[in-house]
């Protein structure tokens, strides 16, 4: 069996450091991962293909562009690395960015069997991109991988067959297990001077957020009143700050002696961060369930979640971006009150070899 996984962005990356140590187990497979190279920037992809000691067979080298370009690109050269050089008899789809649909569009076109991995989840937002590829891809797909019982139950409402759904847990959890050795000896906390939970890790990104004055006020004072206790870790986007820059508003938060900005974060420093802090201040999707698993506070400015059961069985609690509400629920962490949570089901490091016994079983 011929296998190519189509990988793109940072939390794809992530979620398939395993897959060629497990497909060496099997005689009958041949895995080849192909780099869309959605994105290509050496803190975004270079860092982390070193990390894990993972090298794609092949790199599409897309590259910057809008997502009509991104996605037509990528289809093209899929398709002339299918023909010329690796024919799949299966296709591997991960997560919901532009690379998953172009990925899944591609095998649809020529005729090849196409699997997703971490199917089923909705946010039932239709303005999220993400959301839209996340539709798409599992319309056309022939196996569905799912991290959480939400994911069934979507498939299912939408009328995928009990048979071709396979619930194998949470790939982006056998990252963590697997690293959790090389996560500790991170010396981010000694770097920037942390001890462990007197601190607490913010990420910020999404254009709601980041790309309004209005929304880059809100974040400043939201920063001044966590300055007040604690110490804050805030690695930045670049977009962020040249908006903050185009606003005239990068100064203020400069100001702030709490605050600590860096750059995008290697996968150890962050995850390490992530597992000392206090509590977590986050617009992001993958944080929620490692910060569920790690069983650390989460609150996630955003009205909707395509990851339920990290808010109904685990640490993360929906919140709107109001300071009121935010100093609430951090009220509640600091006394105790705040939900305990619990990792969830099949969320235990070894999802990478459930999905190559329902591969070889199919």
């Amino acid at each position: 069996m011929n296998l190519l996984l189509i990988i793109g962005t940072r939390p794809n990356f992530i979620k398939v450091t395993r897959f060629k140590e497990v497909a060496a187990k099997y005689p009958n497979i041949t895995l080849k991962i192909a780099h869309t190279g959605q994105h290509y920037d050496a803190t975004m992809a270079d860092v982390f293909f070193q990390q894990f000691n993972l090298t794609p067979d092949y790199f599409l080298n897309v590259g910057a562009g809008s997502q009509n370009f991104q996605i037509a690109d990528i289809m093209l050269k899929l398709e002339e690395l299918i023909n010329t050089k690796f024919k799949p008899d299966l296709m591997l789809v991960v997560g919901d960015v532009n690379s998953t649909l172009a990925g899944a569009l591609t095998a649809n076109k020529l005729n090849i069997k196409l699997a997703h991995v971490e199917s089923g989840l909705r946010s039932f937002d239709e303005t999220m991109p993400e959301e839209i590829n996340r539709i798409l891809t599992d319309k056309i797909c022939n196996l569905y991988f799912v991290t959480e019982p939400s994911g069934s139950e979507n498939l299912k409402k939408e009328g995928v067959q009990n048979d071709k759904i396979k619930f194998v847990g949470n790939t982006m959890i056998d990252t963590l297990v697997g690293f959790s050795d090389k996560i500790e000896q991170a010396d981010i906390l000694e770097k920037h001077n942390l001890t462990k939970q007197p601190y607490i890790l913010t990420t910020l990104h999404r254009p709601a957020t980041v790309d309004f004055e209005d929304g880059l006020k809100k974040l400043i004072e939201l920063f001044e009143n966590i300055a007040k206790k604690y110490k804050a870790v805030f690695p930045i986007h670049p977009r962020t700050v040249a908006n903050l820059k185009k606003f005239g508003l990068y100064d203020k938060l400069m100001q702030n002696k709490n605050l600590i900005i860096t750059e995008p974060l290697d996968y150890f420093a962050f995850q390490k961060l992530i597992k000392y802090s206090k509590f977590i201040i986050t617009d992001s999707g993958g944080i929620q369930e490692e910060s569920t698993f790690l069983q650390v506070p989460c609150l996630t400015l955003r009205n909707n979640t395509e990851r339920p059961v990290t808010c109904t069985e685990g640490t993360n609690t929906l919140v709107k971006f109001d300071i009121a509400e935010i100093s609430k629920l951090i009220s509640e962490i600091e006394n105790g009150t705040y939900k305990k949570g619990k990792v969830p089901a099949l969320w235990d490091g070894h999802a990478t070899e459930r999905i190559f016994e329902a591969l070889t079983s199919a």
